[in-house]
C-alpha cells in the first residue's frame, strides 16, 4: 500500500473573499441536466438562477448579475422531476460541506457548557473549546486526498471527511487534534494523516498530480499473500477458520492478534469479522486513531504522546537517540521496520507525506522541525516487534 516517494509542492488555494468555507452558503453550482424549462429568479431569493446555453445551472448573488439579467422574475413552474433533481443536488452540496458549527452555550452552576452538534454532541465544557472542524474543513480534506476517488483508485467513494470527523470526535476529548494551540493541533493532524496517506497511497513517481496526492487510494491490501494468522495467540485471539487478517484500514491492521486487540478496544468483533474495517470508513478511521492514541506496549508512549510532548525521554531514550517529534511517531508505530535503518525510502515516504500535508494545510513544512526531530534514521526502536509485523504494508 506504499508509494515510492518524492515531494510535490502543489498547493491549492481559494480566492473567494466574501465567502468562508465554513458557511453553508452555496455560491456556484453547475448541473449537467437536460432541463426542458428554465429556472429563473425568485424575487425574494438572495440568489440569481440562470440556465446558460450549455444546459448548466448557475446561481450567484444578485449583486453579480449582468445588467441584462436584472429583471425581477417570478418562479416559473418546472417539471416536477427537475425540481426534485435540483433539490436533491442542493441538499447533497450542503451535506457534503458540513463544517464547523458554532456551539450552543448554556451556564450550569456557573460553568459554561456547550454542544456543537455532529462533532461534539451533548452538553460539556470540552465542546466549548476548539475542535478539529474549526481548523480542518472539507475542502482541506479534499486537497490532501485529491486523487482518492479517481477511476483508477481502489477505494472510490469509501473515504470522506464526515467519516473522519465522526471517528475523531471520540478521541478529541483525549487530546487528538486538540492538544496545545491551533498550530500544534494542525501539526498533529498533518502528522497522523501523513502516516495514513503514506500507508494507503497508490501514487508513484510520475502519477498525475504527483505521488503524494494519492493517499486513501486503498482501504485494504489488494492481493494478500497469506492469511496472517499467528497461532502463538491461539488462546487469546484464535484465528477464525477461513478468515484472512491481511491489511485493512487507514493505518492498515495486520494479523489476528492486532484485529483482536483493536476489536476489543472499539467493542467490535473484528477477530471474526475483520472485513468490517473495509466496509465502514468511520470504523476504519476509528481504528487508526485508536492506534495513534494508544501505546503499542505497556510502559511505552503512544504516537500521540511523542508528538505533542506528553512523553518525557529517559536517559536510556536519550542514549538511543529517541527524541520528541515526528520521527518518534514512526518509531512507536513501526519500530525497526522503518527506524534505525539510515536514510531509507520507507521512512522518507512517510516524512514526504507529512511535509506535503503541512504545506497544503497552510502550516508550512518549516514548522516540522529540524532533521533529528523529523526522522528516526538513527533512533533505536523502542522494542523490536515480533516477526509477525503488526503494521507492515505491501
Amino acid at each position: 500500500m506504499q508509494a515510492k516517494s518524492s515531494i510535490s509542492s502543489h498547493h491549492s488555494s481559494t480566492h473567494e473573499n466574501h465567502l468562508s468555507p465554513n458557511k453553508l452558503e452555496i455560491h456556484f453550482l453547475c448541473l449537467s441536466l437536460q432541463l426542458n424549462h428554465p429556472l429563473l429568479l425568485h424575487q425574494d431569493s438572495p440568489y440569481f438562477f440562470f440556465i446558460n446555453p450549455t444546459k448548466c445551472l448557475f446561481f450567484y448573488p444578485k449583486e453579480n448579475q449582468q445588467q441584462e439579467e436584472k429583471t425581477q422574475y417570478s418562479v416559473i413552474t418546472m417539471e416536477a422531476k427537475w425540481l426534485l433533481c435540483f433539490t436533491m443536488a442542493a441538499l447533497m452540496a450542503v451535506a457534503n460541506g458540513q463544517e464547523s458549527v458554532k456551539p450552543l452555550l448554556k451556564i450550569v452552576k456557573g460553568k459554561k457548557l456547550c454542544d456543537k452538534g455532529w462533532e461534539c454532541k451533548g452538553w460539556s465544557q470540552f465542546c466549548c473549546n476548539q475542535t478539529i472542524s474549526d481548523y480542518f474543513q472539507t475542502y482541506q480534506f479534499e486537497n490532501l486526498f485529491a486523487k482518492r476517488n479517481t477511476p483508477v483508485a481502489h477505494a472510490v467513494g469509501f473515504w470522506d471527511y464526515h467519516s473522519f470527523i465522526t471517528a475523531a470526535a471520540q478521541y478529541q476529548p483525549h487530546g487528538f487534534g486538540t492538544t496545545g494551540g491551533k498550530l500544534q493541533s494542525m501539526k498533529e493532524l498533518a502528522a497522523f494523516l501523513g502516516h495514513v496517506g503514506s500507508k494507503t497511497s497508490c501514487g508513484y513517481g510520475v502519477a498525475t498530480g504527483g505521488p503524494l496526492a494519492w493517499g486513501l487510494c486503498y482501504n485494504k491490501e489488494m492481493s494478500p499473500s497469506k492469511l496472517y494468522c499467528d497461532d502463538y495467540y491461539k488462546y487469546t485471539y484464535p484465528c477464525t477458520p477461513g478468515v484472512s487478517y491481511h491489511g485493512r484500514g487507514a493505518l492498515p491492521i495486520y494479523w489476528n492478534y492486532n484485529y483482536g486487540e483493536t476489536g476489543d478496544a472499539l467493542k467490535v468483533d473484528l477477530l471474526n469479522h475483520p472485513e468490517y474495517i473495509e466496509n465502514n470508513a468511520t470504523l476504519a478511521f476509528q481504528a487508526a486513531i485508536w492506534r495513534w492514541m494508544t501505546p503499542v506496549k505497556k510502559h511505552q508512549p503512544s504516537a500521540h504522546d511523542v508528538f505533542v510532548g506528553n512523553w518525557k525521554p529517559t536517559k536510556n531514550d536519550t542514549l538511543a537517540k529517541r527524541v520528541l517529534g515526528f520521527g518518534a511517531t514512526m518509531n512507536v508505530l513501526y519500530g525497526d521496520q522503518v527506524c534505525g535503518q539510515g536514510d531509507v525510502d520507507a521512512m522518507n515516504n512517510i516524512i514526504s507525506h507529512y511535509l506535503y500535508y503541512l504545506d497544503l494545510m497552510g502550516v508550512g513544512r518549516e514548522e516540522a522541525g529540524h532533521h533529528e526531530v523529523l526522522t528516526c534514521e538513527e533512533q533505536k526502536p523502542f522494542t523490536v516487534p515480533p516477526s509477525s509485523a503488526s503494521s507492515s504494508s505491501s
